[in-house]
């Protein structure tokens, strides 16, 4: 049925259904055709300021906790929800950085390729953008209970916006489950969902088997569902967009390079461009790279091996079913040391496939090795990261070498999650020698080597083995 007129409301992203539905409605597929659902709105009905520009104006009251989030104060363009019913937990307080180190690794001039580093939001990823706008929604709908499926980051996020709805008071406190796979999550991440009192069910499989079994489970037992397939969650992930165009004064780049997983932030930035765009915010698209690991290439093998495209929203279901069926036969299940990417059945494949079709975007796999090794030149900049944050760089490098992006191109590269998140990782690219590092790291896609490495130097407890070692000898003392 379709919904009252309303400034905002839920619709199918199916064109030729377009069924709608209230806001107050909670759903994550159309009832009518089973398609993933948007938020949309009517923008006659909605104050939207004329130019970018003006959101700027936020920063002198930024004391308003709405705006200093870097999330809320862009209501005006994912306005869902009354104020007093925004969850944040100043999530969003991320940067933009010019990497020349990235730029010479990749090919192109020092000013052009940035990082959008989200591994500064309050539980270290992207996540949390999404999570504020899912919170918020389910407090309008009077949820008390909200789960997830997870490789870790979104479980993290559920659980510090679970514990943080605490503060509102008993009767607001939400409580929060998480499934997550036997052994598919990293240390880093089931630490910080344990730590802020999440129920943890830790299933035996991966994570389209948890994912699976959550949906079931909301359906079941009347929780709500935070996964990307909530088109909530995608409202507040739009916002890493709107703060890349922020840090750029406003100008459009030529590329957005990110990493591929469920495929919910490259459905959001769609979303997110395509609408700036209808209401003449801005001139133009950027086009759009979706950076998937090779032990997880769903994507790249429906987009470039087998031709899926969106279609104007005919996309060929059928070969993604068969494709599914072919994928259990042969028992091919998702195998990547970028573990926050490592799923089959990408829940947002459809709006991936809008995007995709929106922004002229292009999609590729990258081995564990090219991650790893791009992870370690991002670390050289300050800003360390995962290793399925860096997809997006060893992205950029092949698409550099193939000449897909050229030089005086301007490109931004999200940067999704801290590198504590990982850091048993980080700290075995780092510190193993030869065939050490080699049975370590075998189980993963093409890792032969750690030629990037920055191996600890052990000395004996001598000052003049240390100063030998350090070279101080040849340089005179600090010492005035």
């Amino acid at each position: 049925m379709n919904a009252p007129a309303e400034a905002a409301f839920q619709r199918c992203i199916d064109p030729a259904c377009g069924a709608t539905y209230a806001l107050s409605e909670v759903r994550t597929v159309c009832g009518q055709c089973g398609e993933l659902l948007d938020v949309a709105y009517d923008w006659n009905r909605q104050t939207v300021p004329q130019k970018l520009s003006a959101f700027e104006r936020k920063y002198a009251t930024r004391r308003y906790p709405l705006h200093y989030s870097g999330v809320w104060r862009f209501k005006e363009l994912l306005n869902i929800a009354p104020d007093d019913k925004v969850l944040t937990i100043g999530e969003g307080q991320t940067q933009l950085r010019p990497e020349p180190e990235v730029a010479r690794y990749v090919g192109l001039h020092a000013k052009e390729v940035f990082l959008q580093y989200e591994g500064l939001n309050p539980s270290g990823s992207f996540k949390d953008n999404g999570m504020s706008a899912a919170f918020t929604h389910a407090r309008t709908v009077g949820a008390h209970r909200a789960a997830c499926a997870s490789t870790g980051n979104t479980s993290s996020s559920l659980a510090a916006y679970a514990a943080a709805s605490a503060a509102l008071g008993p009767d607001q406190r939400m409580e929060a489950v998480v499934f997550v796979g036997s052994g598919r999550i990293a240390l880093g991440k089931l630490s910080q969902g344990l730590d802020y009192g999440a129920k943890t069910v830790q299933i035996m499989g991966r994570f389209d088997d948890a994912m699976k079994r959550v949906q079931e489970v909301t359906k079941a037992l009347g929780i709500y569902l935070v996964n990307s397939v909530n088109p909530f969650r995608l409202e507040g992930q739009k916002t890493i967009m709107y703060r890349v165009l922020e840090a750029l004064e406003w100008d459009v780049p030529d590329w957005i390079v990110v990493p591929g997983g469920n495929l919910g932030n490259s459905s959001a930035f769609g979303k997110a461009f395509q609408e700036l765009k209808a209401l003449g915010l801005i001139p133009r698209l950027p086009r759009l790279a979706v950076v998937v690991a090779r032990g997880a290439d769903t994507l790249q093998r429906l987009y470039n091996e087998q031709g899926l495209r969106w279609n104007g929203g005919k996309y060929d279901k059928d070969l993604v079913k068969k494709f599914y069926a072919q994928m259990d036969k042969e028992k091919r299940e998702a195998n990547t040391i970028a573990s926050a990417i490592e799923i089959n059945r990408p829940v947002n494949l459809p709006k991936c496939l809008r995007a995709l079709e929106w922004m002229n975007g292009v999609v590729l796999s990258c081995s564990d090795q090219e991650i790893l090794d791009a992870k370690a030149i991002v670390g050289r900049g300050g800003l360390g990261c995962e290793p399925a944050s860096a997809a997006g760089v060893a992205g950029l490098k092949r698409l550099v070498a193939d000449g897909v992006i050229s030089k005086g191109e301007r490109v931004v590269c999200i940067v999704t999650g801290h590198h504590l998140k990982a850091s048993d990782v980080t700290v075995g690219y780092h510190s193993l020698h030869g065939e050490d590092f080699k049975h370590e790291f075998a189980r993963y896609d093409g890792v032969t080597t750690n030629k990037l490495a920055n191996y600890p130097v052990q000395v004996k407890n001598d000052l003049n083995e240390i100063l030998r070692v350090l070279g101080e000898g040849a340089h005179g003392s600090w010492d005035a």
